[in-house]
């Protein structure tokens, strides 16, 4: 069988094609420019996986919303729920970059971080 994918890796945009056996693994990668298109057609193939980056409400601070991001990428099934669970947490100001605002999103074992400092106000 064979699966059809817009590659994310780079700039390029590549049209990706994976071929696969009944079995579901991988025979063939065709379409990449670069490294990380093959890489990102196998992953996206097996495990489709996403980073999120959005905002959570902030206390505390001039700024009434804190833009965080996940640590690493989480399963595209689970972006929704995460953005779900990310509406209850509120920061209270100061914060730091990188500062853990939601340890181990949904059990993902992924941590969602700051991506500003914001000093309190």
């Amino acid at each position: 069988m064979t699966a059809s994918y817009l590659c994310i890796g780079c700039p390029l945009g590549c049209r990706l094609e994976v071929d696969d056996d009944p079995g579901g693994d991988i025979l063939e990668v065709r379409g990449f420019s670069c490294r990380k298109g093959k890489e990102f057609a196998a992953q996206e193939h097996v495990d489709p996986r996403r980073s999120v980056t959005t905002t959570v409400a902030l206390l505390g601070a001039d700024l009434c919303r804190l833009p965080v991001k996940t640590a690493a990428t989480v399963p595209k099934a689970l972006v929704r729920d995460v953005c779900r669970a990310l509406r209850a947490v509120r920061v209270i100001a100061p914060v730091q970059a990188g500062q853990v605002v939601l340890h181990d999103v949904l059990g993902t074992g992924v941590d969602v971080v700051a991506t500003r400092a914001v000093a309190a106000g």
